[in-house]
């Protein structure tokens, strides 16, 4: 018979479910009938938008009072690819070498059923002095549209709020213990048209290449630094994604171009700041071209998934790390890198850092998850509740 307080068997019941963005497949009403054993009380939104999947969502508190913990993961998990590639089904949860395969096993299901065996193990000694949550959602891997954000929205709209939050996402690189996330760079995207005009090659003089201000745009993008990073935060960095223009041919001038970028930022920048620094140094190209060519550009700006944040509240981090350090015997660096993840929604809301398994298979062909690992970060959960709410202090 299971019993809550087993990370294995909770991760491997989960990795049954074929939770593949977005489709739910049991895995949320798994946890809502673990989350009910052990006193919570669980709600199931469902939220919609047009042109996306309605995703499933779950909230589950347990207590009355504050403090107020916050657990957030995801149960939905990215496609398996070429199932014939696997050792094992992706969706078995087989065991060899001490090691448990599946899709999700460490992004993040193994660290959901690690916080649930954590909290079974807490409740069974502790009276909890304080409010405990879940915030799951089916939709990280996914658009993102109709998951975290809107939970979060939801929940406070009913009243709920929090003084902390983990996001079990799987943080260390190489081993349990390495690594707490306390912030995160923000995310800007954009893509820029420019507009040229067709033509035949061997008559230049009849067309408008907008290539050659493509490239130049280009260089004004990249060529100078954003910055040189700051306390927290390696260097703002802009990557150019993709260069088009449509054209498989040799023969013809195209029409247009466009330009795919996106900037992950520190802490020197807001989004604001950013944009019109991306603003400004394109429209330098124009100036300085824009006699010698025909060719235009626009910039759109697509939506930002998230700004920079970092968190300080001595509380959430001095305690995880303390419970890390007495489990692993390691102090965890804490990290800003990396991309972004539901936190960028959360930290709207309460401090929140991120602290979950071992990344290295995450999806990847074969992701497992070491059984030592699942074991310990169950110990490390249960340890930082136990610090968590004993520390009375509003720090």
């Amino acid at each position: 018979m299971m019993t809550l307080k087993d990370p294995v068997a909770l991760a491997q019941a989960l990795i049954r479910c074929p939770s593949v963005t977005p489709h739910e497949n049991g895995v949320l009403t798994q946890v809502q009938t673990w989350a009910k054993s052990l006193g919570f009380s669980v709600e199931r939104p469902i939220f919609t938008d047009k042109n996306t999947p309605d995703i499933e969502n779950l909230y589950a508190r347990i207590g009355k009072n504050g403090p107020h913990l916050a657990f957030a993961g995801h149960t939905d998990v990215v496609p398996v690819g070429d199932e014939k590639a696997w050792n094992f089904p992706p969706f078995e949860g087989a065991i060899k070498d001490d090691k448990l395969y599946g899709r999700g096993a460490v992004d993040m299901k193994g660290g959901i059923a690690c916080f649930i065996a954590a909290v079974a193990r807490y409740l069974e000694k502790t009276p909890l002095e304080g409010s405990l949550s879940l915030l799951i959602t089916n939709d990280e891997e996914g658009p993102g549209i109709n998951g975290t954000i809107k939970l979060l929205k939801w929940a406070a709209d009913k009243g709920e709020t929090w003084d902390a939050t983990i996001v079990g996402e799987p943080t260390n690189p190489n081993h349990l213990g390495d690594m707490i996330k306390v912030g995160r760079r923000g995310s800007l995207s954009g893509v820029i048209t420019v507009q040229g005009k067709q033509g035949h090659v061997a008559y230049p003089e009849r067309a408008a290449n907008p290539l050659y201000l493509t490239i130049k745009l280009c260089e004004a993008l990249k060529n100078t630094p954003l910055d040189e990073g700051s306390s927290h935060f390696q260097p703002s960095n802009l990557e150019i994604t993709a260069i088009d223009t449509g054209n498989p041919t040799t023969n013809v001038i195209p029409a247009q171009s466009t330009i795919r970028f996106n900037i992950r930022y520190n802490d020197n920048w807001n989004i604001d700041t950013l944009k019109q620094e991306i603003e400004n140094r394109l429209a330098k190209v124009k100036l300085q071209h824009g006699n010698a060519s025909s060719a235009s550009y626009q910039l759109d700006w697509m939506v930002s998934p998230g700004g920079v944040f970092l968190t300080k509240n001595e509380r959430l981090v001095s305690r995880l790390s303390a419970a890390i350090e007495a489990v692993t015997g390691r102090t965890p660096e804490l990290s800003t890198s990396g991309g972004t993840s539901d936190a960028r929604f959360i930290k709207d809301y309460c401090p929140v850092v991120e602290f979950g398994l071992v990344g290295q298979t995450m999806h990847m062909i074969d992701e497992c998850v070491s059984i030592k690992d699942l074991e310990q970060l169950t110990e490390i959960y249960e340890k930082f509740l136990e610090f968590f709410f004993a520390d009375n202090s509003n720090e």
